[in-house]
């Protein structure tokens, strides 16, 4: 009996499903709150940690440690005043926050919180549901969240939130590309789309052959697939508008960019919206790379580590690192240029992207080939790309001309320049110096007098 429970601990897609409406409801509103009260505690945890790091306290009035002062902060909000712009589009102005916050907290619902545990007598997953393309839905919520914001930005009738919202839907579309491509790399070790099937196939020891010895290698896909999940924490970074990717709010221009005209509660929507998403795009990264609700070595070593109830708190351990992550990064690194932003995300994630997936499936197309042969071809491999890395062509830059030869090749007409060679000539106006004169001899009169 005790085989079969331990054999059952791994949800699959069979056993979903087969839920009594309560405990669906009671999941779904778990979820619900896992997203909103993470958030609630997200802000005040970055607000602390940002604190420690600029030497100073943060929020520690209200509430023991400063923990009320967000609660206080969102009923500050709520009795601000709710501004409508004359010009904005009244239906779409009010939808589009509320687009943003659903879309963040719907993913959600297919992260698996821990293995199959026993409510009131139902043996279930700590799961709301999963499907044989989890992975794309939640590619699908994260895509949605954009709507939220150009909607946002469009609905205002304002300039600065319309273009706010379009370098926005920008921003996100581009590295929404990057993070896809990552999670293929996923795809293709695991063998499945499915987020319980993602962390069942971390839970085994990967076996490499080195040498004819067989080594026994971490599961976790942070580690066997590396390139991709640097780049996809970096997506996920650019995905959510953190620093220091956070360009759509636009505070180089002094306003809030997409949040420009909106106030009150539906402001608190979009600023919930943000922290939601970071909470969600942190689960999401722990379920496909760091094992999900696995517990990390050396508690493995302790056999009811992934048993019962106690992976709730490796998942949630977890996804509090990853905040961590986002915050440090906040606290650390200055805001990117947005041509620099988006050069980084076209023209250096995307190639080492590819390029990795072409590697990484040219390696398991040779799993079943012999030792030698193996080494062979990755030795070939490696030899191919490294010359193609040195002798790739580079475009040589045209030589610069001095500042003469620039100055020369102006057209006719053209303002007027300084001296090349930084001799000031005298200003026209300058007082031209006269010839001393001689003073004129007057005789004086009898009746001269000074004047």
């Amino acid at each position: 009996m005790n085989a079969v429970i331990l054999a059952a601990q791994d949800p699959t897609l069979a056993d979903f499903g087969k839920d009594p409406w309560w405990l669906v409801l009671g999941k779904i509103v778990f979820a619900f709150a896992f997203g909103l009260l993470a958030t609630l505690l997200g802000v005040w945890f970055e607000r602390r940690v940002v604190g420690r790091m600029a030497v100073r306290p943060g929020p520690n009035q209200v509430g023991p440690f400063g923990l009320l002062q967000t609660l206080a902060d969102g009923l500050k909000m709520a009795f601000k005043e709710d501004i409508l712009p004359r010009a904005a589009d009244k239906v779409v102005f009010f939808f589009a926050p509320t687009i943003s916050v659903i879309s963040a907290v719907t993913a959600l619902s297919v992260i698996p919180f821990g293995p199959k545990v026993s409510i009131f007598g139902h043996w279930t997953p700590l799961q709301v549901t999963d499907v044989s393309v989890a992975v794309l839905v939640i590619l699908a919520c994260s895509s949605m969240g954009v709507y939220g914001i150009v909607l946002g930005g469009w609905a205002s009738g304002s300039t600065y939130p319309l273009l706010g919202g379009l370098r926005s839907s920008a921003q996100m579309i581009s590295y929404e590309v990057a993070m896809g491509l990552s999670i293929v790399a996923v795809f293709m070790t695991a063998g499945t789309m499915s987020t319980s099937g993602i962390v069942a196939a971390q839970g085994d020891a990967t076996q490499l052959s080195i040498g004819g010895f067989d080594l026994p290698a971490p599961g976790w896909y942070a580690i066997l697939l590396l390139p991709s999940f640097i780049i996809f924490f970096i997506a996920t970074v650019g995905e959510t508008n953190r620093a220091p990717f956070d360009l759509p709010e636009a505070e180089s221009e002094l306003v809030a960019g997409f949040m420009t005209e909106y106030s009150s509660l539906k402001f608190a929507l979009f600023m919930l919206s943000e922290y939601v998403a970071m909470v969600t795009m942190s689960a999401v990264t722990t379920t496909l790379f760091l094992g999900g609700w696995r517990a990390p070595w050396p508690i493995t070593l302790w056999s009811g580590a992934n048993e019962g109830w106690w992976p709730m708190l490796w998942f949630f351990g977890k996804v509090i690192l990853l905040v961590f992550v986002f915050v440090w990064l906040r606290g650390t690194l200055p805001r990117l240029r947005y041509d620099q932003f988006m050069r980084f995300g076209w023209k250096v994630l995307l190639p080492i992207n590819l390029v990795w997936i072409l590697v990484l499936a040219g390696l398991r197309s040779i799993e079943d080939w012999q030792t030698n042969d193996r080494l062979l071809a990755t030795g070939i491999g490696a030899g191919v790309l490294l010359l193609a890395t040195l002798f790739w062509p580079s475009k040589k830059k045209q030589p610069k001309p001095s500042p003469q030869e620039q100055a020369d090749s102006r057209p006719y007409g053209s303002f007027p320049l300084p001296p090349m060679d930084l001799q000031v000539p005298p200003s026209p106006r300058t007082k031209r110096v006269v010839a001393e004169r001689e003073p004129a001899n007057v005789v004086a009169g009898s009746d001269s007098r000074e004047v």
